[in-house]
């Protein structure tokens, strides 16, 4: 597999941890079904992509930009979905973990 398609499978799965959030959010503690079962496939999905994807690409590098694409996302759909409060320090640190992630990407692997 090439590291861009890696990448590319990292991205669907930090996108997929997104939708598994909101599922969550939107089953009401496991309260309805629907919304229930689609975050249980969401995080499988998710998992799945990413055990795909760093067998080309360095474990730590692909967990920290996934973990930071769910962190970033998820804290983005919280605020335009569901009213939650938006703050400068919230956006300040929001973009901190979006610089920590290019910045680990950028580096070199050595």
């Amino acid at each position: 597999m090439s590291s861009l398609a890696a990448w590319a499978l990292v991205l669907a799965a930090g996108v997929l941890e997104i939708a598994m959030a909101f599922a969550l959010k939107s089953s009401d503690g496991w309260t309805r079904p629907t919304p229930s079962v689609l975050a249980v496939l969401a995080a499988f999905a998710s998992i799945y992509l990413l055990a795909t994807a760093v067998r080309a690409l360095p474990l730590g590098l692909a967990y920290a930009v996934w973990t930071g694409i769910g962190a970033v996302g998820v804290t983005l759909v919280g605020i335009v979905c569901f009213a939650e409060h938006v703050s400068a320090p919230r956006l300040l640190f929001m973009a901190l973990i979006f610089v920590g992630i290019v910045g680990l990407k950028a580096s070199p692997a050595s």
